[in-house]
């Protein structure tokens, strides 16, 4: 639906709100962000402003040149710039979902709270800072190669089993 000829297409004929709408259907097919938090994108793309930036952000994320840690700090300023309904947008789960779901490699899906829990229980000192940072992002990225490393028997494919394996020991759905 994005893919990267598609995407340049779409931005090229100015459809930035086709691309939120992409964009924003494509992570409703998931359980990953919290309903008030899919709210709060949605309105947050609603209008031609709030669409391009995100629209131009996104692209940047996930096609852009450059070290992944200046875009993901470009993408949090996006998203910090995105208007705010009712709820705030910057958060870790929105600012990491969709990095998540196209480069699953490199981007790692933050929830703060379980993961917090998981790095509590591995022994691991994660700093936590509630504004999302490259810097802060950077630390959950060395905790999920820590774990990654730890796990290389079993033979992670990418940041999808790493995420699965820590929110199996972070959330409380799953009891010891």
């Amino acid at each position: 639906m994005l893919n990267h000829q598609e995407f340049m297409l779409l931005l090229r004929a100015n459809k930035f709100e086709e691309i939120a709408l992409r964009a924003v259907r494509i992570e409703s097919r998931t359980n990953l962000i919290f309903s008030f938090e899919k709210m709060a994108l949605r309105d947050a793309v609603r209008t031609k402003a709030g669409a391009a930036a995100f629209a131009h952000g996104l692209h940047d994320l996930v096609y852009g040149h450059g070290r992944d840690e200046d875009k993901f700090e470009r993408w949090c300023d996006v998203v910090a710039s995105l208007p705010r309904v009712k709820t705030r947008v910057l958060t870790w789960p929105i600012v990491t979902v969709f990095g998540f779901i196209a480069l699953p490699r490199v981007h790692f899906f933050y929830k703060p709270t379980v993961t917090r829990v998981a790095a509590d229980m591995y022994g691991y000192p994660l700093h936590y800072v509630s504004r999302p940072s490259c810097q802060s992002y950077r630390h959950v990225l060395d905790f999920a190669a820590l774990v990654r490393r730890d796990l290389s028997d079993l033979k992670p494919r990418d940041m999808i089993d790493i995420q699965s394996f820590l929110w199996v020991q972070g959330s409380a759905e799953y009891p010891d």
